[in-house]
């Protein structure tokens, strides 16, 4: 079932030549940062009229997993199933297909870049491969979290589930988001703490450090940079993806 639309959703994956990409109803939909219509609540991607939404938690496994090519997603749907909020089982069925092609040259950016998006913030610098994210949240059970790690660690973020506040639960379905929520696929977070034991204490930012490696997968190859995210979202991650794609086109430093 989505989080958001709350519709079922079946998925197949598939071992097949070519890049990464998403078929529905006919419809092929690439794994890649141009596809990308939409990123509140989830990344969105889209081709020719057709969606499929809620993307970057398979394509976090699939990373983990090194399938950069050589994969068909499925789906009967318009949002992935959210299973139990994390990338857990998503990587365990990643791990049923054949062995990965061989991945491709890492990207290796040779400029710094920082951006803005209101309070949030967002910076790449050259450098070994690194992810370093920071939340912070007017909430007793979370407040301030950070979470790093190099791709030696990435897989401690799989099993971190998305998260919300039971008190915005009224907007968000009045926006069209959170439909399909419930205790089993969210943490969901009452005015004391979570109504569900936590898997690690510092499980939020472990679960925003789970979507940016899903996000960055529509680079279409592995980022050798360290990458920082202060109080970010799917739209901060697409930001600083497209704004390191403008970088590599441009011959001049960016301002």
């Amino acid at each position: 079932m989505g989080v958001h639309s709350g519709d079922r959703c079946r998925v197949s994956l598939h071992r097949e030549e070519g890049p990464v990409r998403f078929l529905r109803r006919g419809t092929v939909i690439p794994a890649r940062l141009d596809a990308v219509v939409d990123s509140r609540r989830a990344t969105t991607l889209g081709a020719d009229g057709e969606r499929v939404a809620m993307v970057e938690h398979l394509l976090a496994a699939l990373a983990l997993r090194g399938y950069w090519s050589g994969v068909t997603i499925e789906v009967s749907g318009i949002e992935l199933p959210i299973l139990d909020g994390s990338a857990r089982d998503w990587y365990a069925l990643a791990g049923e297909l054949p062995e990965p092609p061989p991945a491709p040259a890492p990207l290796r950016p040779e400029r710094a870049l920082e951006l803005h998006l209101g309070e949030a913030r967002a910076e790449l610098r050259p450098g070994p491969a690194e992810l370093c994210y920071g939340i912070s949240f007017d909430h007793p059970a979370i407040r301030e979290q950070r979470w790093c790690g190099g791709p030696e660690r990435y897989a401690e973020v799989v099993d971190a589930r998305t998260f919300g506040f039971l008190a915005e639960l009224e907007s968000l379905t009045s926006q069209g988001f959170a439909s399909g929520a419930n205790l089993g696929n969210a943490i969901v977070f009452g005015e004391e703490g979570p109504l569900v034991p936590l898997r690690a204490e510092d499980e939020p930012v472990r679960h925003k450090a789970l979507d940016a490696l899903g996000d960055l997968f529509l680079l279409a190859r592995p980022l050798a940079a360290h990458v920082a995210f202060w109080r970010g979202s799917h739209a901060l991650h697409v930001a600083l993806m497209r704004a390191l794609a403008t970088s590599l086109q441009s011959p001049e430093p960016l301002p």
